[in-house]
């Protein structure tokens, strides 16, 4: 539980509570308010999107009769973070995969995101997820750089149930992109995972390779995976990897660990892309589909 922007939003309605909210008051309240956002890892950008939504919503507003001001504030307050989300829209992957599936076609995904990050161990989670509902995964090893990738995504894939394609290190990862999905064609597979190199994520060469992979693969859905420790770097990777090479959704690492937090907000806000789902342990099991209304709700309380 985000109990960092917690205390934060609730310390702010409580600023607020017994004063008439007036330009003055409400700019005093917001600038402590901001500083404190971002000290939630809450990125500057987001931070002040959301004071100067909450501005328009509350300053010269009357607050109806029968509720109060705290009510009136933290409702405002709900509406503009929901909006955020709501702007972001939600896609559910696995029911996605399982409709291709009923098809006969395959559903390729594309995970990026800098080493460190999760990618592999997520990569897994995902297949874990999809193999219980039935659907035969394939699990590219496209990091053909980093030492121990390959052995860890064939640990992971073991794990998971899922089928590893890799042509070892130093091979070009978009020929074992392509690899995989014609493995998982050939033989009947319903989706194919395919884990990318992390490293460099400004640099020119690594947005080369993965726009290269993606151009191979064709897939159905790019998924940026991002760790919520790592703060507003983070919301720079999630930008630069938006920006050189697109994703449709994020999913959010080591969210259990997280005790502020903002990057859940920061990344939907900079992306305008979904959170899909967030790590919340170690196991295969530890990956939880992401309720943005729960979210909200909790940050609230």
């Amino acid at each position: 539980m985000p109990r960092g922007l917690s205390r934060v939003f609730r310390e702010f309605v409580e600023f607020l509570a017994y004063k008439e909210v007036t330009p003055e008051s409400f700019e005093e309240a917001s600038s402590r308010l901001l500083l404190e956002l971002v000290e939630n890892d809450v990125a500057f950008d987001a931070a002040e999107g959301v004071i100067s939504r909450l501005r328009e919503r509350v300053i010269g507003q009357r607050v109806k009769r029968g509720i109060s001001t705290v009510e009136f504030i933290r409702n405002e307050l709900g509406a503009v973070l929901l909006e955020i989300f709501e702007k972001a829209g939600s896609i559910d992957l696995e029911q996605e995969a399982s409709k291709l599936a009923g098809k006969g076609e395959l559903y390729k995904v594309v995970f990026l995101g800098p080493n460190g990050h999760g990618k592999t161990t997520t990569i897994g989670k995902l297949a874990f997820r999809l193999r219980l509902r039935g659907l035969k995964v394939v699990i590219g090893a496209a990091d053909t750089f980093r030492a121990g990738a390959i052995e860890q995504a064939s640990r992971i894939a073991a794990s998971a149930g899922a089928q590893l394609v890799s042509l070892g290190y130093g091979a070009d990862p978009a020929a074992v992109a392509y690899e995989a999905v014609e493995v998982a064609r050939k033989r009947g597979f319903d989706v194919v995972l395919i884990d990318t190199a992390g490293r460099m994520h400004t640099k020119k060469n690594l947005m080369d390779e993965m726009k290269k992979i993606v151009r191979v693969v064709e897939p159905n859905f790019r998924v940026f995976v991002g760790d919520a420790l790592t703060g507003n770097d983070a919301v720079n990777m999630a930008r630069a990897f938006l920006e050189e090479v697109g994703f449709e959704g994020s999913i959010i690492t080591k969210y259990d660990a997280d005790t502020k937090g903002g990057v859940v907000v920061s990344v939907v806000y900079a992306t305008s892309r979904p959170v899909l789902y967030v790590g919340t342990g170690q196991r295969l099991e530890d990956l939880e589909p992401f309720d943005y209304r729960k979210f909200v709700e909790s940050l609230l309380q």
